[in-house]
């Protein structure tokens, strides 16, 4: 063979060469798995070194988050109810059904009735009171069965308003309890390091800022879903209301045209 073609062909590397590669891509891997072992944040463990008011703090605020959360899932059952018997109710209503036949299912006592059964049956229940009288008024009769479906239509609504107020409350204050937090967690990582003498180094100050932060952070947890859900659910109620108060006046026009002349 050539002598110039055994120079040009690949020759192969040493053994220490190898070795070598070896060692520095394992020292590599060892060296990027501790980078990522040390880059993630332990929450838990960063709540239980942080100072008693900060946990004090973050603890308030995971409380409310529970109460807010209880609020969100039971009143979302309370607004799909209220919508399906709504539906279930007017299309009964609209299917040309007496009304005193509606007027004895709603006012069966084996059952509670709701929304616009409610209504319907403390209109109609005056409507028929004020009839029986000896000279009765359709104008009376009118505006006594209207007064009523006010009444339980507004309790109706007080009902479907309830703990919206707490809702707001937690949803609007969280995020200052939390900025309390924060500044209790800076003002005792400033004391600790008057005390002991260190120096300002991002390294004596990064454990205190940490769980100021975090405290912010859980005040911004529990605050959003709170607020969104309380503008949600007062859209809900405002849209019920509208709904109740048309069916009133639909109802007091059929009852108008069934009154006698006055």
């Amino acid at each position: 063979m050539p002598v110039a073609m055994l120079q040009s062909m690949p020759q192969p590397l040493p053994e220490e060469a190898v070795a070598t590669t070896t060692e520095l891509a394992a020292n590599a891997a060892t060296t990027a798995m501790a980078a990522g072992a040390h880059g993630g944040i332990n929450y838990i463990d960063l709540m239980l070194k942080a100072s008693l008011p900060v946990q004090l703090i973050v603890a308030l605020l995971l409380v409310g988050s529970l109460i807010s959360w209880v609020i969100i899932f039971r009143k979302s059952r309370v607004f799909k109810q209220a919508n399906e018997e709504a539906r279930e109710f007017e299309d009964r209503f609209w299917s040309g059904t007496d009304l005193n036949k509606l007027y004895a299912a709603a006012s069966d006592r084996s059952r509670v009735s709701s929304g616009l059964e409610a209504i319907f049956e403390n209109g109609f229940r005056e409507f028929v009171r004020l009839k029986d009288r000896r000279d009765p008024d359709g104008r009376v009769q009118l505006e006594g069965a209207q007064r009523a479906m006010r009444v339980a239509g507004t309790r109706e609504i007080d009902q479907l308003e309830r703990n919206l107020e707490l809702l707001a409350n937690i949803g609007s204050t969280a995020p200052y309890v939390g900025l309390v937090g924060t500044v209790f967690g800076i003002m005792v990582t400033m004391h600790d390091m008057l005390n002991s003498g260190e120096q300002a180094g991002i390294a004596a100050v990064a454990p205190g800022i940490s769980e100021a932060l975090f405290a912010t952070a859980i005040g911004l947890f529990v605050a959003i879903p709170a607020v969104w859900a309380y503008n949600r659910f007062t859209t809900r109620v405002e849209r019920l209301a509208v709904r109740y108060d048309s069916f009133a006046e639909e109802l007091s026009s059929i009852l108008q045209r069934q009154a006698p002349a006055g």
